[in-house]
């Protein structure tokens, strides 16, 4: 069983889905960034992103391995004091013990994408990561990602839908908090998705051109996260500097002390 410390994250983190206020993580890929938000007051949950740890440490997105995964979410569980989701790929080989690893290091819910895999063999990985987290004692939060609709090729937009309900309906029904649908960008893809899924079941990711998140309230969507864009824009402000400072630039004088 889990420390009563993880038990009392994982209850914060579910309150959180369930209240009426749309939840916003801005997610963050090392101990730096995540203390850096964290220290903001309106701050209530952490959450990585697979994709900027694995950018840190040099590996594509979906190709880091999972021992360097676990190792970069364990900095930023180490350095907070909130409820920290992960982002971890597929689950790996074993999505199983992947969860269970990542509840001992204090992780509380995590995002764990169906890459479209065969519906059956997706429904079934989602039942075996709530079996594990339900044997640790904790109210873990899966934010069971479907690619549906990001991996949904040239299929028409409504079939990619449909094929997210469905299966959505099938995680939340395994134990899933809520499903996550990159590429849900718009109205016209958000309201049929709420229908299908329920007010207060669906995750989005705040792409560029995405939706406000007081909109995406209104709309009934529970979660709204940025993936690596929060990433892309740091990498942004030190690539602008670089060049000011081998221009005629010198380090602003209203520069914060964060790290």
């Amino acid at each position: 069983m889990t420390g009563s410390n993880t038990s009392e994250r994982a209850q914060q983190l579910k309150a959180l889905h369930e209240a009426p206020e749309i939840l916003r993580v801005v997610n963050v890929w090392d101990a730096i960034s995540a203390s850096t938000v964290a220290a903001l007051p309106e701050t209530k949950a952490i959450a990585t992103a697979g994709h900027s740890i694995a950018a840190a440490y040099g590996y594509a997105d979906g190709t880091m391995p999972l021992e360097m995964a676990l190792a970069g979410v364990k900095t930023i569980v180490d350095a907070v004091d909130l409820p920290v989701t992960a982002d971890l790929d597929d689950g790996y080989e074993n999505p199983a013990e992947t969860i269970r690893r990542a509840i001992a290091l204090g992780v509380v819910g995590a995002n764990v994408e169906d890459r479209l895999r065969p519906f059956y063999e997706a429904v079934a990985r989602v039942h075996a990561v709530m079996a594990a987290a339900q044997a640790e004692g904790i109210a873990f939060q899966l934010n069971a990602r479907t690619d549906a609709i990001a991996r949904g090729g040239d299929r028409p937009i409504k079939d990619s839908i449909d094929d997210a309900i469905t299966r959505g309906r099938a995680y939340l029904d395994a134990g899933a908090a809520l499903v996550f649908v990159p590429g849900a960008l718009t109205r016209e893809v958000i309201e049929p998705l709420v229908e299908g899924l329920g007010r207060g079941k669906l995750s989005v990711i705040g792409a560029p051109g995405a939706l406000p998140a007081a909109e995406l309230q209104l709309l009934g969507v529970a979660r709204v996260s940025y993936g690596p864009f929060t990433q892309r824009v740091a990498l942004r402000a030190i690539r602008d500097l670089a060049t000011d400072l081998y221009s005629t630039g010198v380090i602003p004088a209203d520069t914060p002390p964060l790290n």
